[in-house]
């Protein structure tokens, strides 16, 4: 059960308007009207709760199912108890999501300034938006519509923020353009200055970071994750990408539309990424590498070279997948004497 001091529960919704939230079909019309008020996971939904089953891993579970509905697909469906009320969707995993925002509410701060929160004069805010306790916007800031802004973040001269973008607590924000409905997660940094050093006998001399970073629309950045100004030219986070916490993006990078990056990816300065490319867990992508559109890097893999696109890598350095994994068999064979498998 969802924990209602931090979420508004929405329900009960009977299972005609599950129906239609979900886009699904409810398999026995006289059911129309029974209602459900929660949504829980397979194994243990009860009574006036509904469940999703899609994933085969689940099938034994399906068979001790004590929900009051489920919804799931057409090859499944034969598998729901006939004592639970089954609904049809052809995409369950976004019927779950649909249902999900009707049915659940993250309470929503008051549209005010609070007023321990420093606002330049100059700076310029939308309508509808909420700024937390101490937060700073500084001078030349531009805040568009219904933005919420965290307690203690900071939003640094002269950046523009766009409509219904939300920045949570500690973040900072600098030298930054932000298309509309971003989210910047707690203590995330963009724009701070470029790792850029001229390496000398005599010590390190900074290189200066005059760029900035852009971001599209409907980008999220994560916890802790840093995003560095570009040295000359720009870092760029095109719309829709998904970076996850404590990743690292240095300057001067061009991320395409769609891009994931998990975890702690790390990449180095001047890389391109064309649109929808994937970096699992731990990657790493050395400078100047261009990683071409639908391409995918496996968790911990070490880029060295360009990638082509929708080619899939793995391992130090990063092989194409099969290779990678016939390397390691290679690998096992040495270790067991000349022998294919260990006895």
């Amino acid at each position: 059960m969802v924990d209602t001091r931090f979420y508004q529960n929405n329900g009960p919704f009977t299972l005609a308007e599950v129906a239609e939230i979900c886009a699904a079909e409810l398999v026995d019309a006289s059911k129309a009207g029974v209602k459900v008020a929660e949504i829980a996971m397979l194994p243990v939904a009860g009574e006036g709760e509904i469940c999703f089953f899609y994933d085969r891993k689940m099938k034994e579970a399906a068979k001790e199912m004590k929900a009051t509905a489920c919804v799931t697909t057409e090859d499944f469906l034969p598998l729901v108890p006939e004592t639970v009320a089954a609904l049809v969707a052809k995409n369950p995993q976004e019927a779950y999501r649909q249902l999900n925002m009707k049915m659940y509410a993250e309470p929503q701060p008051q549209k005010k300034i609070a007023a321990t929160a420093v606002v330049a004069e100059t700076a310029k805010i939308g309508a509808g938006c909420f700024i937390g306790e101490y937060a700073v916007i500084e001078d030349g800031v531009e805040i568009g519509d219904n933005c919420r802004i965290g307690h203690h973040a900071v939003i640094a001269h002269g950046c523009k923020i766009g409509n219904n973008c939300r920045i949570d607590a500690g973040a900072m924000i600098s030298h930054t353009i932000m298309g509309n409905d971003c989210f910047i997660y707690s203590g995330a940094q963009l724009g701070n200055d470029g790792f850029g050093f001229i390496m000398g006998p005599g010590g390190h001399k900074k290189l200066p970071q005059v760029g900035r970073v852009i971001l599209g629309n409907d980008v999220e950045v994560c916890a802790n994750a840093c995003i560095d100004r570009g040295a000359l030219d720009d870092t760029v986070i095109g719309d829709g990408c998904r970076i996850d916490n404590l990743v690292q993006v240095a300057h001067n990078c061009h991320i395409g539309r769609g891009c994931v990056l998990v975890s702690q990816v790390g990449i180095a300065g001047s890389c391109q990424f064309d649109d929808f490319v994937v970096c699992a867990g731990q990657a790493g992508v050395a400078d100047h590498i261009h990683i071409g559109a639908g391409a995918q890097v496996g968790a911990q893999g070490g880029v060295m070279r360009d990638i082509p696109a929708g080619e899939v890598v793995w391992g130090t350095p990063a092989v194409p997948i099969k290779q990678a994994m016939r390397q390691i068999a290679a690998l096992q064979k040495l270790a067991n004497g000349g022998k294919t498998s260990a006895k």
